[in-house]
């Protein structure tokens, strides 16, 4: 099954890129961000509006309510879903995002969560008792000492996944998201990635930061504050505002810092994505006739035999 993904750091093109190639090859595009799942919070995911979609069918974009939790493992599902509905349309699946987690558990077979249950819950029983006493930040910075990787993606209000998560990794010595067996590649995937000069990298994000801000950022923040301890609080954006709202911090403050952790993850999010995966890397900022050279190399991608045994 021929899927195609787009991915790299926010503010280099992925949106406008996976419209044009739905146009020209017949394809529907699933969103791979961990934030636009989201009902409410449009400007500060950068979400895809009506106007831009340009008639092109968008999947899991506005799937969850703002006070609700979403995992890799929820989009991992969904995905695979949207995955095989739209290849039974003659369709070709497209996504698109920057959160490498939900995309590599997507295309290879990653068995998020799926260790056997011990036979014996003394373990457990000992986290959740340590869990009682200490409460949810202590258990998430014990989480964060012996399996960084699964802190990193586990919300500290989330007990049940953090006792797991301790649970997988004392009883196997690995984290509940890199299992021993290397997982198998699920599709014959293409993957895009796009990026562009570092200092024009960092430059597009603080401009972009500055956009919101007039589209309105402030009045999704002000919503997520009054809830600051649900999942969707800790999207970048959002909870560097709260300080702001709370007569801590200036706002040019606050957008700094915005702006300063935006950089930190494009950078966090193109380690991942060049350590992790064999990806073929475009520049449509500087070099936009590029996109020409993205679509001949799909066309012939698409009528090579399916490979789905590679890296």
């Amino acid at each position: 099954m021929k899927v195609i993904a787009i991915v790299g750091p926010t503010a280099v093109g992925k949106t406008s890129l996976s419209i044009d190639l739905a146009k020209r090859f017949n394809g529907e595009i699933i969103s791979g961000d961990s934030m636009q799942v989201y009902r409410g919070l449009d400007i500060g995911t950068a979400k895809v509006t009506e106007e831009e979609m340009a008639g092109i069918p968008h999947h899991l974009i506005d799937v969850r309510d703002i006070d609700e939790s979403y995992s890799a493992a929820d989009f991992q599902a969904t995905a695979r879903q949207a995955i095989q509905n739209i290849s039974r349309r003659g369709k070709l699946p497209i996504i698109v995002g920057g959160t490498g987690l939900y995309i590599q558990s997507l295309l290879w077979d990653y068995k998020l969560g799926s260790e056997g249950e011990p036979e014996d819950d003394s373990l457990r029983k000992e986290l959740e008792a340590y869990a009682a006493e200490k409460g949810n930040q202590a258990l998430w910075e014990k989480l964060q000492t012996q399996d960084p990787l699964a802190a990193e993606k586990i919300h500290y209000n989330n007990r049940k996944k953090m006792i797991r998560a301790l649970e997988v990794f004392q009883l196997t010595g690995h984290s509940i998201l890199a299992p021993k067996e290397q997982p198998q590649k699920l599709y014959d995937s293409f993957l895009i990635g796009l990026n562009t000069d570092r200092a024009v990298l960092y430059d597009r994000i603080n401009q972009r930061v500055d956009l919101m801000v007039q589209q309105g950022l402030l009045n999704e923040a002000k919503q997520l504050a009054e809830t600051p301890d649900v999942q969707a609080a800790q999207g970048i954006g959002y909870k560097e505002l709260f300080p702001y709202f709370s007569g801590e911090i200036s706002l040019d403050t606050a957008l700094e810092e915005v702006k300063l952790h935006s950089r930190r993850y494009a950078k966090r999010q193109l380690t991942w994505f060049r350590n992790r995966m064999s990806v073929h890397w475009y520049d449509l900022v500087h070099q936009p006739e590029t996109i020409k050279e993205i679509e001949t190399d799909i066309a012939k991608w698409l009528i090579d035999e399916p490979s789905i045994d590679e890296d």
